[in-house]
C-alpha cells in the first residue's frame, strides 16, 4: 500500500469512527452525548490562528484557542488567560497576571503526547510569530507601527507578560482579543511546520478530532478545559462540534429545517420571505418551532466611492464632485431598501459609518442623510450639473448584494444619474478596491475589535488601501484621529470620534447603507445561544435538552 492510499485509508477510519461517535450521540439512553452541528458554506481554509481573517476560520479558532483577553455579549474587555492587568501611568505599558491552571490539549508534539502548562513565554511566541514575516500573516498588521520593536513582548516571569506600545493606543486590549492573538505552543508548529493549520493545538473548549476536507470536521470536548461555569460545572456542556460543508445556503437551510442543524447564521434570501415577515419578525407558522435571535452586529454595509483626484479614474468623473456624492447618499430610500429587500434585518444607515451597539453611540449624534430625493436634485442643480451630459457610472458589486445594488442604482437614476450595476467575483472586487481600480463599489466593514477607531481607521490619510479605500484625505480628520489616539478620557475620545464621523458623513466619500444585525435561526432543543456584536460563535456555555 503507497503512502497515499494509506492516508487516505487513514483517513477514512477516522471519518468512520467520527460518525460512528456521532450516531452515538443521537443515541436514546443516558450515554447519550451532546453535539451541537452548524454549516459553514465557503469551507474553512486553516486552523492556524495567524490567518483568522474571515467568520469561517475565526468561529472554529475560538473553539480551539483562547486569548489573554477577549469580548462579552456587552462588548466589554474581560480575562481570558490573563487573571488580570495593569496600565502604566503613561500608558505604553501593559502588564498581564496569568493562569497558572491552563493547559494545551494533548497533542504528539509534546513529549508522551500530554499537554504541558500555559506560561507567559507561549504569549511571546504567538505574538512575535504574528509580526515574523516568514509566518506571512494575514494579522500582521495588528501590531505594525504600535508596538515597540525591541521591548513590545517580554515574559517577566512565568505568570506574568508584559506588552509595550511605541505611543499609547487605547484599543490595545481589543486587539489583543482577536483570534490572531490566540496562544500556541512553539512544539506544535516546530512539529508540523507548514500543516500546523492542520494539527492545531490550544487551551481551548474544544479539539481537532476529524477534518475530512469538502465533508465535515469534528471537534471534541477538550476534557482538561480550565473554565467552570458559576455553579463549578466545568466548561463546555457539549460533548462534540460537528461542522458541515454544504457550499449552497438553500442546502444549508433545508438541512436545519430537518433538524439535521442546531443553528444557522442569516438565511438563504429564497427563504427569507418563508420564514419572516417584513418586519423581520417569524411567520406564525414558524413560532414555536425554531428561535429567531437578533441582535446588533459590528458590520457597517456601504458603497465606496474613490476620490483621489491623482487617479485617472477619478480625474474624469462626475464622483469627483461632493455635491454628487451627497445627491446619491440623499437619493438612496434605506427604510424602504431594509424592509423590502432586507425584511428588516438591519437598521437603515442613516448616521455615519460608525453603527450602533459601540459606546460612543455615534448613530445618537452623528447626522447622516436622510432619503430627499428633491435635495438631490437641488444640490445637483445648484452645484451647474446637467445629469444628461453625465457617463453613465459603474457600480461593482458581488452576488449577494446585487438586488440591494440594484435598488440603489434605480433610486440613483430617479435624481438623473445613470447607474449601471456589474456584478463580479468576489476575489476581483477585492483585488480593484485594494489598487484603487474600482470608482464606486459595494463594500462592508466588520469591527475587528469593538472600538470606533476601527471604522475611523477606513479613513486616515497616512493608512493604505486597505482600510483607506476611498482614498479620503482630509486634514482635519487627520488632527482629529491623531488626537484620539493620544485621549486617555472615553467621554472626551467619544467625543473626537463623532467629530471625525461627522467630517466623513459631509465628504460623502461614502453612502452608509445600513448597520447589520446578527440573525441566528435556532433549533428549540438548543439553549445557552447568546449573540454578540462581533458575531462570534460562542458554544462554550451552550446546551442540548
Amino acid at each position: 500500500m503507497n503512502g497515499i492510499v494509506f492516508n487516505m485509508f487513514v483517513r477514512r477510519i477516522f471519518y468512520f469512527l467520527g460518525f460512528a461517535f456521532l450516531l452515538s450521540c443521537n443515541r436514546s439512553g443516558h450515554d447519550n452525548r451532546k453535539v451541537f452541528y452548524y454549516n459553514e458554506t465557503t469551507g474553512i481554509a486553516t486552523l492556524d490562528p495567524a490567518f483568522a481573517k474571515n467568520q469561517s476560520i475565526m468561529w472554529v479558532v475560538h473553539q480551539l484557542y483562547n486569548t489573554l483577553v477577549e469580548v462579552d455579549s456587552n462588548l466589554n474587555i474581560v480575562p481570558s488567560l490573563a487573571k488580570s492587568w495593569e496600565v502604566s501611568a503613561d500608558r505604553l505599558s501593559f502588564t498581564f497576571h496569568l493562569r497558572t491552571d491552563v493547559f494545551f490539549q494533548d497533542n504528539d508534539a509534546f513529549v508522551n503526547n500530554k499537554g504541558r502548562r500555559f506560561t507567559a513565554e507561549d504569549v511571546v511566541y504567538s505574538f512575535r510569530r504574528i509580526k515574523d514575516k516568514k509566518t506571512a500573516s494575514s494579522g500582521a498588521w495588528i501590531f505594525n507601527n504600535r508596538i515597540d520593536t525591541v521591548n513590545g513582548f517580554i515574559a517577566l516571569n512565568d505568570s506574568t507578560f508584559r506588552l509595550k506600545l511605541i505611543r499609547p493606543f487605547h484599543p490595545i486590549l481589543g486587539i489583543l482579543s482577536m483570534q490572531y492573538c490566540s496562544i500556541i505552543p512553539h512544539e506544535s508548529v516546530e512539529k508540523y511546520g507548514k500543516d500546523f493549520g492542520r494539527h492545531p493545538c490550544g487551551t481551548g473548549p474544544f479539539q481537532l478530532f476529524l477534518w475530512d476536507d469538502g465533508q465535515a470536521m469534528i471537534l471534541h470536548k477538550n476534557e482538561r478545559y480550565w473554565e467552570h461555569d458559576e455553579a463549578g460545572k466545568q466548561l463546555p456542556y457539549l460533548d462534540a462540534v460537528k461542522i458541515n460543508f454544504y457550499d449552497n445556503k438553500a442546502t444549508e437551510f433545508l438541512e436545519f429545517r430537518q433538524g439535521r442543524l442546531s443553528f444557522i447564521n442569516d438565511i438563504d434570501p429564497s427563504f427569507k420571505d418563508e420564514v419572516l415577515t417584513k418586519k423581520g419578525e417569524l411567520r406564525n407558522e414558524w413560532v414555536g418551532k425554531i428561535n429567531l435571535h437578533k441582535h446588533s452586529y459590528l458590520n457597517t454595509e456601504y458603497f465606496g466611492i474613490l476620490i483621489d483626484t491623482t487617479n485617472v479614474l477619478v480625474k474624469h468623473s462626475p464622483l469627483k464632485i461632493k455635491a454628487v456624492r451627497q445627491a446619491i447618499n440623499y437619493a438612496i430610500n434605506r427604510r424602504q431598501l431594509m424592509m423590502y429587500i432586507r425584511n428588516s434585518i438591519g437598521t437603515p444607515a442613516e448616521a455615519g459609518m460608525v453603527p450602533t451597539g459601540l459606546p460612543s453611540q455615534n448613530t445618537f449624534f452623528v447626522k447622516g442623510f436622510i432619503y430627499n430625493p428633491d435635495t438631490a436634485r437641488l444640490l445637483l442643480k445648484k452645484a451647474g450639473i446637467n445629469t444628461d451630459d453625465m457617463p453613465v457610472i459603474k457600480l461593482l458589486t458581488i452576488a449577494t448584494y446585487a438586488d440591494i445594488a440594484s435598488f440603489a442604482a434605480k433610486q440613483i437614476e430617479d435624481i438623473g444619474i445613470k447607474v449601471q450595476v456589474e456584478v463580479v467575483q468576489k476575489s476581483l472586487l477585492l483585488e480593484q478596491t485594494a489598487k484603487q481600480q474600482a470608482l464606486f463599489f459595494r463594500g462592508s466593514w466588520i469591527a475587528d475589535y469593538p472600538d470606533a477607531e476601527n471604522y475611523m481607521a477606513m479613513f486616515y490619510s497616512k493608512n493604505p488601501s486597505p482600510p483607506n479605500y476611498t482614498r479620503y484625505n482630509n486634514p482635519a480628520f487627520d488632527i482629529l484621529y491623531d488626537k484620539a489616539l493620544q485621549e486617555n478620557n472615553d467621554s472626551a475620545r467619544y467625543i473626537l470620534y463623532r467629530q471625525m464621523d461627522q467630517l466623513v458623513i459631509n465628504d460623502a466619500p461614502v453612502v452608509p447603507v445600513f448597520y447589520d444585525e446578527v440573525i441566528h435561526m435556532v433549533n428549540t432543543n438548543i439553549t445557552g445561544m447568546q449573540p454578540n456584536a462581533l458575531n462570534l460563535l460562542e458554544l462554550r456555555r451552550v446546551d442540548v435538552k
